[in-house]
Order: structure tokens, then C-alpha cells, then sequence
């Protein structure tokens, strides 16, 4: 189940990233949940040090901004079509993947 979700969350950004916007990075994707513009937030929960992410999780909570955690940064860098490591996706305009979106 946990892994369907993460394969859908990755699919979600690809096809987002084609078709709609996404921010890259925990800089971006702070300033999305922050104005209030992320549908969907993904962060890699192999980040090191923690803290650089910490606080995204109130702020999602804060923004009532739905939030999914994947296992690594290299597959979401790869999703969101880096070929470096990425820490955080916010996804702001879904395009084509709205409804998968909604089906997480």
C-alpha cells in the first residue's frame, strides 16, 4: 500500500511537471505552501540533516495542504526531473495529474 502511494506521489510530479507547475527544493516549496499556491507537498525522508525539512509539516498542517513523505530524495530529484537530489516538491498546478492527486 505505503509503496503504491509513493509510486503514485512520483508519477503525480512527473506528469505535473509536464503539464502543470511544480517548485523544486525546500526554498521553493516553502514559498509555495506559504502563499498558499501548493495542492500537494512532497519531501524525501532521507534528508540529512531532519531540520531542513521540519518545518514544512506544521506549516502543510497550518495551510491544510496535503502532504506525502517518499523514501528518498534521489527518486523524487528524479521525478521532478533533477538529475541531483531534491528534497522537496510542491506541486501548484497539477494538470494532468489532478486526479491522482486527489486519490492520495
Amino acid at each position: 500500500m505505503a509503496d503504491e502511494k509513493v509510486e503514485k506521489t512520483l508519477e503525480a510530479i512527473e506528469i505535473a511537471r509536464e503539464t502543470g507547475k511544480i517548485k523544486k527544493g525546500i526554498n521553493e516549496t516553502t514559498k509555495s505552501i506559504e502563499r498558499g499556491q501548493a495542492k500537494l507537498v512532497i519531501i524525501a525522508k532521507d534528508v540529512d540533516p531532519p531540520e531542513i525539512t521540519m518545518h514544512i509539516k506544521p506549516l502543510c498542517e497550518e495551510k491544510k495542504i496535503k502532504l506525502v513523505e517518499v523514501p528518498s530524495k534521489n527518486e523524487l530529484g528524479r521525478a521532478a526531473g533533477l538529475y541531483v537530489n531534491c528534497s522537496a516538491v510542491a506541486i501548484d498546478e497539477p494538470g494532468d495529474a489532478k486526479k491522482i492527486i486527489e486519490s492520495l
